[in-house]
């Protein structure tokens, strides 16, 4: 319902004015509190990139998160990430990631992100104390935060902005009334603009992401033989559509595929019951939350983001500035 009203352009919408001011005011409101010094963001002593969205849903941030992570590393940086751990609950925060941290404690993009990355990882809904965490620890000397770019409350030296390159922004108004959690206006303060596909903008840096080989969900090991062509295929993330075409682009015959909503808990009894006669295809943010039922026959496709060489330096030299 609400992907028609914000993506569709339907006159419906508009029925959602006077909530989407006053959603427009709030949000102003509290950004302006932290601009103006009013309220304190915590300063880090570390630098800090933030990796976040203007719309809602998943635009593509965790594979930047990953690109980022590996890119600092291989310039001879100590990144560690810290995110809000969205849809886990922990015993008490902030929390910092083992390899036996789940998802039902830190949600699922922070363990795919240390699972790929094996650098240090820390959630909290309030990000400083991950990141104080992360600094006190000694391990790290720059922070990258999944997502983020409207918590005022945490400083930040550099600012990325990740599109959906298909859907862009949608109808380009503030929720409820659209998908963005800020105005477009917003776009021309941050350091780099990431264009997730589709067509980029001027001035928009274009990213692809490239698939990799199936990986097993039990053990991440890779398939013997082919998979398909007819195969199931599921997907719990922002746009469903996008991954589903992937596949049927690497050949695919997709006989079921199923979305879900971004961040949704699979039932085992339910995901048993209905894909249980062909391969079983996922998203690896999907994979890290089935991992402890999956069956032999599941699996996951990585990607990873393709980015311009010329991103890190424009990012390093927003560092220095």
């Amino acid at each position: 319902m609400m992907a028609s009203l914000w993506y569709d352009k339907s006159p419906l919408r508009w029925g959602l004015l006077p909530l989407a001011g006053l959603f427009a005011a709030v949000s102003g409101a509290r950004r302006a509190a932290y601009r103006l010094g009013w309220c304190q963001a915590y300063r880090s002593t570390l630098p800090v990139i933030v990796v976040g969205n203007l719309s809602v849903g998943g635009n593509g941030k965790t594979p930047v998160v990953i690109w980022l992570v590996e890119s600092l590393r291989a310039h001879g940086f100590r990144p560690g990430v810290v995110s809000r751990g969205y849809g886990g609950k922990a015993a008490g925060y902030p929390l910092r990631l083992t390899g036996d941290t789940g998802t039902a404690e830190a949600g699922d993009e922070p363990v795919l992100i240390h699972r790929r990355c094996g650098c240090p990882v820390a959630v909290s809904p309030k990000r400083a104390e991950a990141v104080r965490l992360l600094e006190q620890s000694g391990e790290v000397d720059i922070i990258v935060t999944d997502d983020g770019l409207q918590h005022y409350g945490l400083a930040r030296d550099v600012e990325i902005v990740v599109v959906d390159g298909v859907r862009r922004f949608g109808n380009g108004c503030l929720l409820p009334m659209g998908p963005l959690r800020e105005p477009l206006s917003r776009l021309a303060s941050v350091d780099a603009i990431i264009c997730n596909g589709g067509e980029p903008q001027p001035g928009e840096w274009a990213m692809r992401l490239v698939p990799d080989a199936p990986r097993r969900v039990l053990d991440d090991a890779p398939p013997t033989g082919p998979l398909g062509p007819r195969v199931d295929a599921l997907a719990g993330i922002g746009h469903p559509p996008r991954f589903f075409t992937t596949l049927r682009e690497l050949g695919y015959d997709l006989v079921q595929a199923q979305g879900y909503p971004d961040h949704h808990g699979f039932d085992e009894a339910e995901l048993v019951a209905r894909f249980n006669e062909r391969p079983l295809l996922m998203t690896e943010k999907d994979a890290v939350k089935c991992r402890a039922f999956a069956r032999p026959n599941w699996w996951y496709i990585p990607v990873r983001a393709d980015l311009p060489e010329g991103l890190l330096g424009t990012l390093m030299t927003s560092l220095k500035e």
